[in-house]
């Protein structure tokens, strides 16, 4: 008898990641595994994946659902949840080394979604057209929409500016949205072109959520407050405009999906939205369908567009030239430029030479043919540099890139550009830079194949990226001048660049570039000149850090990391390396940053980059330091501190110092970690570095506080100030935690509560992860002094979950330990134990003895509190020999608890049944 084969049996290996080209083909890959691996269900691959998480104590409502481990196989999908899917393939294929495929997969094909994260946003409208004509009703109805918006006061989607291509939806778009600016309907406007149907593969439809960041910027929003994912940026977006009356322009919509997380969703603001599809599913909307022009409406146009020409013999000249070009907005715009271009021709001579043109089969679409006519009758220098502009991997450009691309000057480009944009073959945006509709650049694309060699199209685009790494090296050598010697030296190319030699204009320059220069980046690894990318990479860090733009950081890195490990370029390789690490601690991810400043640090030993190996030794004492290693903290920071003196970099002779003391600090010596914070201070004065002054005082406002000094409120308040004036919101936060414990301790309990909110708001906003943990502890501990037990006790559980998600044993310590204290002082010492007996391991594992000694005085009161005293007298036997053993570490500590702890000691010796709780201080910390 015959049998079916198995899944092993049909697949005798699991399939290939690294063959998929795009997400679909990942999907595809990813149904096969399931199938290789015995066809699991849903259920099943859930479950394995939740008891991985659990293991690795992820919180509950982390957990992952069925719905969302079912829609990682779903095909037609723009993103994937990259860590979602390497744990599906974890839970069906659970080997190291077929994961790190999936993971270098992922990379790779999320090069190409990161391509949709660039894109321009503008708070202003594109110029209106003058010879604009027709669309009456349309206008119309357009304009009786908006006293219904007004009226009801809910938002209305006007989503069905639809139709094909080159029916001028976009241009009747923006005449309606300056006519209700100039009627005042609206005091703002947002417009963004969402690239739904570029012709460029390169450039995939905008995602969403960079679409969002680019608006709360324009909103106001600074970069370090914009939430990472897409439902928190959208509400943070509905937030700001909410009773602003804005008006939104989305143009060139893709589908309904893209254009939903972008709508207001607020009375009093108003969308427009164009697209070729029928945007089904946003409600409410009134869908306007747009069609070419009538006939009559096609001779209005040419009479406005081209007046004065004369007729010559045929009086139907202007009609057969409108039929000729079906009608279409965009053909007729074109052949109008070209009438324009050819003075002494009479309508007559046109539609002559269109029927000529038809009649050699030369297209029946008016687009192509227009285009043709167009692009003939304007000169060669002209020609070309449309070719080559639409060529350019960005959304839009200006004279200076334009000048690198074909090879001349600015203001020759500037000249070209200006007699395109009357010909229409190019569009104005904003003053000074110039967009293709995507028809155009089609053609423009599909000329230089014809024209131009290859070799001269790579001449072209390699110029082009040599200009933007000159430039924005220049830029951020002006805007940025503290960081110069960890910067490569680009050579110069000869082209010409912006005037970037004032600090404001370098980074609006770089502001506004930014998108393109990633554009840049990305075309340049995935087509021949990764070392570009490398260069940018590296050139750009700094600005994407300071704009909060971490995910780009992160694709830049990537994709030079890709580079330097295949062609073993290791000085590529290392600054990638600890461009990442930065990226991970930032969000959190302290495990992965060590791993990638472990892999940098030996390289820039083995190269000698004594600033990259500076860089990575700080790196790995930050993630030491919040991983609760502090011994290997302390080892890296110093290390770094030698490296530092010994190149003289005050900068990072300053971050090396702090993070010595921060190490200090953690470990209870207040008093040298105030001496290194006051040597941190004075470096940060000395240099100019108001960032390092700001976390010095922050850090000397701990010390004072820990020490019961005077000063701590004076620091932390000149902390606030600094960071505010920088915009340094991370500073901003762990300044107001640090104001709400003084508050707190003074008991003014409201102003206390008020400044750990702002900091927690801040901390959400900008994912500072552990400035997160410091205002819900901070909070914590408030709602405890209020007698609000219930309150502190969900805040302790916050704490818990969110360490333990970041695995940072000493806020899982923090965490437990307070819990344990607030069910004692509740009447549920059996609960008050089984949380001292955790802090106790969570001590231990971390191998700090002064927290032992915590746990160690929480599990005696819990004792005592149930009657048993041998046990009770044990554990502050234990905390007594903990502290005498400290030494200088925790002097504060011993001075307020050893006398306390011997009290109760000696009231238990005596036979007392009830001694009183005073070791309050070890345990209120």
């Amino acid at each position: 008898m015959s049998r079916s084969a198995g899944p092993a049996e049909r697949y005798a290996v699991p399939p290939d990641p690294g063959q998929a080209h795009t997400v679909d083909n990942l999907v595809e890959r990813l149904r096969l595994l399931k199938v290789w691996a015995g066809d699991p269900s849903y259920e099943r691959i859930t479950n394995r994946i939740n008891t991985a998480g659990r293991a690795a104590g992820r919180p509950p409502g982390e957990l992952a659902r069925k719905s969302t481990v079912v829609d990682c196989f779903r095909p037609g999908r723009r993103r994937l949840n990259t860590d979602l899917v390497l744990e599906v393939v974890h839970a069906l294929h659970p080997d190291v080394g077929y994961v790190a495929q999936w993971r270098q997969a992922l990379r790779v094909i999320g090069g190409e979604v990161q391509a949709a994260s660039q894109v321009r946003v503008q708070d202003s409208l594109p110029q209106d057209l003058p010879e604009f004509t027709g669309r009456t009703p349309e206008l119309d109805r357009l304009r009786r929409a908006l006293p219904h918006t007004q009226r009801v006061g809910g938002p209305v989607v006007i989503s069905a500016i639809e139709g094909m291509a080159g029916v001028g939806k976009t241009q009747l778009a923006i005449r309606a949205a300056h006519m209700l600016l100039r009627e005042k309907a609206f005091n703002r406007v947002l417009f963004v072109n969402l690239r739904g149907f570029d012709p460029d593969p390169a450039q995939p439809p905008a995602d969403p959520s960079a679409v969002l960041d680019g608006f709360l910027r324009l909103l106001g929003v600074p970069g370090q407050e914009i939430p990472h994912d897409l439902p928190a940026r959208a509400a943070a977006y509905r937030d700001r405009l909410a009773g602003t009356g804005t008006l939104v322009v989305l143009d060139n919509a893709a589908d309904a999906e893209q254009v939903r997380p972008l709508l207001p969703a607020t009375p009093g603001c108003l969308t427009l939205v164009t697209s070729r599809c029928h945007l089904n599913g946003l409600h409410p909307a009134t869908h306007l369908a747009v069609d070419v022009f009538t006939a009559d409406e096609a001779l209005a146009f040419l009479d406005r567009a081209v007046p004065g020409i004369p007729v010559g013999a045929d009086p139907n000249a202007a009609a057969r030239i409108a039929q000729r070009c079906g009608y279409l907005p965009l053909a007729l715009g074109l052949v109008a430029g070209h009438i324009h271009a050819t003075p002494g021709w009479t309508m007559t001579d046109h539609a002559d030479r269109l029927d000529e043109r038809h009649h050699r089969g030369r297209l029946d679409s008016g687009i192509e043919l227009a285009l043709d006519l167009s692009y003939q009758h304007v000169p060669a220098d002209q020609q070309r540099l449309l070719r080559l502009t639409a060529l350019h991997p960005g959304q839009d450009l200006d004279a200076y890139a334009a000048a690198a691309l074909t090879g001349t000057d600015p203001a020759t480009a500037r000249h070209h550009l200006d007699r395109l944009g009357r010909d229409h073959l190019l569009q104005p945006a904003i003053p000074g830079r110039f967009v293709f509709h995507d028809l155009v650049r089609a053609y423009g694309i599909s000329r230089a194949g014809d024209e131009d060699p290859p070799p001269q199209r790579r001449a072209a685009l390699a110029r082009l990226f040599d200009f933007y790494a000159s430039a924005s090296a220049a830029a951020v050598e002006v805007a940025y001048p503290d960081e110069r010697l960890r910067r490569p030296m680009v050579p110069a190319t000869g082209a010409s660049v912006p005037d970037l030699t004032d600090q404001n204009r370098a980074g609006q320059w770089l502001d506004t570039e930014l998108a393109n220069l990633l554009a840049a980046a990305q075309h340049a690894a995935k087509h021949g000149w990764p070392e570009h990318t490398w260069q940018l990479s590296v050139i750009l860090d700094r600005h994407l850090r300071t704009r909060g733009r971490y995910r780009d950081a992160a694709t830049l890195h990537e994709l030079t990391l890709d580079f330097a490990c295949r062609v073993g370029n290791r000085t590529a390789e290392m600054n990638a390396l600890n461009g990442l690490g930065y990226v991970d601690r930032m969000l959190g991810r302290y495990e992965q940053a060590a791993g990638h400043y472990g892999r940098a640090l030996p390289i820039a030993q083995d190269v000698g980059d004594h600033g990259s190996e500076l860089q990575a030794l700080t790196g790995l004492g930050y993630v030491n330091l919040m991983l609760c290693r502090y011994e290997g903290a302390d080892e890296h920071y110093k290390g770094a501190l030698r490296i530092a003196r010994d190149i003289r970099d005050r900068s990072g002779e300053l971050y090396a110092l702090h993070g010595c003391g921060s190490v200090c600090l953690m470990r209870g010596r207040y008093e040298q970690a105030g001496v290194r914070f006051e040597q941190v201070l004075l470096i940060a004065r000395e240099i100019g570095d108001r960032n390092g002054e700001l976390q010095a005082l922050i850090s000397l406002g701990n010390v004072d506080r820990m020490l019961g000094g005077g000063r701590t409120s004076d620091h932390y308040e000149r902390a606030l100030q600094i960071a505010q004036e920088i915009g340094d919101r991370s500073g901003e936060g762990y300044a107001l935690t640090g104001l709400g414990s003084v508050h707190r301790v003074w008991g003014r309990y409201e102003q206390a509560g008020d400044h750990y909110e702002r900091a927690l708001r801040i901390a959400q906003d900008i994912g500072d992860r552990n400035g997160e943990l410091r205002a819900l502890a901070g909070l914590g501990r408030l709602f405890r002094s209020l007698g609000d037990q219930k309150r502190a006790v969900d805040c302790c559980q916050r704490v818990l979950d969110l360490a333990r998600k970041l695995r940072n044993s000493y806020w899982m310590f923090e965490a437990v330990q307070e819990q344990g204290r607030l069910y004692c002082a509740t009447g549920d010492p059996g609960l008050a134990l089984i949380h001292h007996e955790q802090a106790l391991r969570y001590a231990i594992d971390i191998a700090q003895p002064a927290e032992q000694a915590r746990a160690q005085d929480g599990l005696a009161h819990a004792h005592h509190a149930l009657d048993n005293h041998d046990q009770a007298r044990e554990h502050w036997r234990q905390a007594l020999e903990i502290l005498v053993g400290l030494g200088t570490d925790r002097t504060n500590e011993i001075q307020t608890s050893v006398p306390s702890i011997r009290a109760h000691l000696a009231g238990l010796d005596q036979g007392s049944r009830r001694a009183k709780p005073v070791s309050k201080d070890l345990r209120n910390r």
